[in-house]
C-alpha cells in the first residue's frame, strides 16, 4: 500500500501568535529549494498480484482462504455469476426485461472484494458489482425481483433494472446517474467515524466515473474528514466506448488517491486472491486507523457496457481474444489454480455450467409470473412519511383516470389491494 505522509497538526488558532509559521497550513512538507524544477513524475504504483496467469502463487504467498475446497466454492460462485449474467442479458434482448448491465470479466474482483467485507459494512454501488452484492447476502430472488420490477422488489419496481438495494444487507439503492454514490459513501464513512462504529462505507465506481466532479468532491471530503470510506475503482479499460487512453494522461486512478492524501493500493482485479487480500487489508486499515482508502482494481470489461451498447464497434482487433485466453481473466486464472491442484477438470466445468443454466432458467420462468405491486399504492405510497394533501389529490385523479380508461391498460399484471 502506498502510504502518504501524515500532515502536521496545524491548529487554527495559536495561544502565542509567535508560534505561527508561514507556509505550513495544508502542506505535508515545508522544504525550500533554490533549484527550479518541474516535477514530472512521482512514485511508481505497482499492481499487487498473488496468482499469476498460469495459476501459480507468487513469492511467499499462500492460499488466503482456509483451504482449497473453499476456493472451489468461490470458483463456482464466479462461474454461476458469469452464466446467470449472460442469461439476464439475453432475456433483455428477448424483451422480457427493459435494460441490463453485465458483469462479464470482473468476477474475480467482485467476489474477492465481496468476501473481504463484513455484514456491517455499507455498500454504495455503481451498477457493475453484482458479485459483491451476492457475497453480502443479496439473493438471486432479490436480483430477479428487481429486474422484473415485481411486488417482491424492495423498491416496488420504481427503479430501472440493475438499481439493486437491500436494507437488511446495508446495500444502499443504486442511483444510475454517474458517480452520485461517492459523496453518499464519503458522508456515510464520516458518520461511521463520528459514531465510532467499527465498519466502513465502500463506494464502487469505474475509472470513467473518476472524471466526474462528484468523484473529486467525495475524495476530498473523505480525506479532509478522515472518513471510514473505501473508494473502490474498477478500472476495466472503458467508460462506455471511451478507452482509458482517451480518459486521462496520469498514472491511472490510484495516483489520485495519493494526491488527495489517502493510503492507496493498485490491485490485479483479475486475481481473486489479490483482490481478497488487498480488500481485507484495506478494510482493516480503514476501520482501525479511521482513514479513507483508495483501491484501484485493474480488470477488463468483457461484456458490452449495457444492452444499449455494441462494443465490437470500438474494441481493438484481437483485444477481446487476448483477455479471454487462459488465465488473463479471473475465472480462467482460478480454474488454472484448481487444475494445478488436481481439483478441477472439464467434466466438472461442464456439469457446473449445465446446473447453473438449468437452475436460472427455472427461476426466470417462476419470477416472470409474479405480479407487479398494486398500481396505485406502488406509485403513491411511501413518497412522504405522512399523507400529503397534494399527493392525495393526485392519487384520486389517477384512480379516476384508470377507471375511465380501464380498457387501455393491462391491469391483470398488477396486484389489487
Amino acid at each position: 500500500m502506498v502510504k502518504t505522509a501524515k500532515r502536521p497538526e496545524n491548529p487554527r488558532f495559536f495561544e502565542n501568535p509567535a508560534d505561527f509559521k508561514p507556509y505550513i497550513q495544508g502542506l505535508r512538507y515545508t522544504e525550500f529549494t533554490n533549484k527550479l524544477e518541474l516535477i514530472e513524475d512521482s512514485q511508481v504504483i505497482p499492481i499487487f498480484q498473488v496468482l499469476d496467469t498460469e495459476g501459480n502463487l507468487l513469492g511467499d504467498w499462500k492460499n488466503p482462504f482456509p483451504n482449497d475446497e473453499e476456493v472451489v466454492e468461490h470458483y463456482k460462485m464466479m462461474v454461476r455469476l458469469s452464466i446467470w449474467d449472460n442469461l439476464w442479458y439475453n432475456i433483455q434482448r428477448q424483451g422480457r426485461i427493459s435494460f441490463y448491465i453485465q458483469n462479464q470479466g470482473e468476477e474475480a474482483m467482485q467476489v474477492g472484494c465481496g468476501l473481504a467485507l463484513k455484514p456491517e459494512d455499507h455498500i454504495f454501488g455503481q451498477y457493475r458489482e453484482l458479485g459483491v452484492l451476492f457475497c453480502k447476502g443479496f439473493t438471486v430472488d432479490d436480483a430477479l425481483n428487481q429486474l422484473f420490477a415485481n411486488k417482491g422488489d424492495e423498491c416496488k419496481g420504481r427503479q430501472m433494472p440493475i438499481s439493486y438495494s437491500k436494507k437488511a444487507c446495508n446495500i444502499h439503492a443504486i442511483c444510475t446517474p454517474l458517480t452520485s454514490q461517492l459523496p453518499h459513501a464519503a458522508g456515510a464513512g464520516y458518520a461511521l467515524k463520528l459514531a465510532k462504529t467499527p465498519a466502513c462505507a465502500v463506494g464502487f465506481f469505474g475509472e470513467g466515473a473518476a472524471s466526474e466532479g462528484d468523484f473529486h468532491a467525495a475524495m476530498n471530503m473523505a480525506a479532509v474528514r478522515q472518513a471510514q470510506t473505501i473508494f473502490a475503482c474498477r478500472n476495466n479499460g472503458y467508460a462506455i466506448s471511451t478507452p482509458v487512453r482517451d480518459q486521462y494522461y496520469g498514472d491511472g486512478i490510484a495516483i489520485r488517491g495519493v494526491a488527495y492524501g489517502m493510503p492507496t493500493i493498485r490491485v490485479d482485479g483479475n486475481d481473486l486472491f489479490a483482490s481478497y487480500i488487498a480488500t481485507k487489508h484495506a478494510r482493516e486499515h480503514c476501520v482501525t486507523k479511521s482513514t479513507p482508502i483508495c483501491i484501484e482494481y485493474m480488470t477488463y470489461r468483457l461484456g458490452h457496457h449495457s444492452t444499449s451498447d455494441e462494443s465490437s464497434q470500438y474494441r481493438g482487433a484481437g483485444e477481446f481474444e487476448v483477455w479471454t485466453a487462459g488465465g488473463n481473466n479471473g475465472i480462467g486464472r482460478v480454474r488454472k489454480y484448481l487444475e494445478n491442484k488436481g481439483l478441477w477438470d472439464q467434466e466438472k466445468d461442464d456439469a457446473l455450467t449445465k446446473e447453473a443454466r438449468s437452475y436460472m432458467l427455472k427461476k426466470i420462468r417462476e419470477v416472470e409470473q409474479v405480479k407487479h405491486c398494486d398500481l396505485v399504492s406502488g406509485i403513491f405510497d411511501d413518497v412522504y412519511d405522512k399523507p400529503h394533501p397534494l399527493l392525495e389529490e393526485q392519487r384520486e385523479s389517477f384512480i379516476e383516470h384508470i377507471e375511465r380508461h380501464a380498457d387501455k391498460y393491462n391491469l391483470s399484471k398488477y396486484e389489487v389491494n
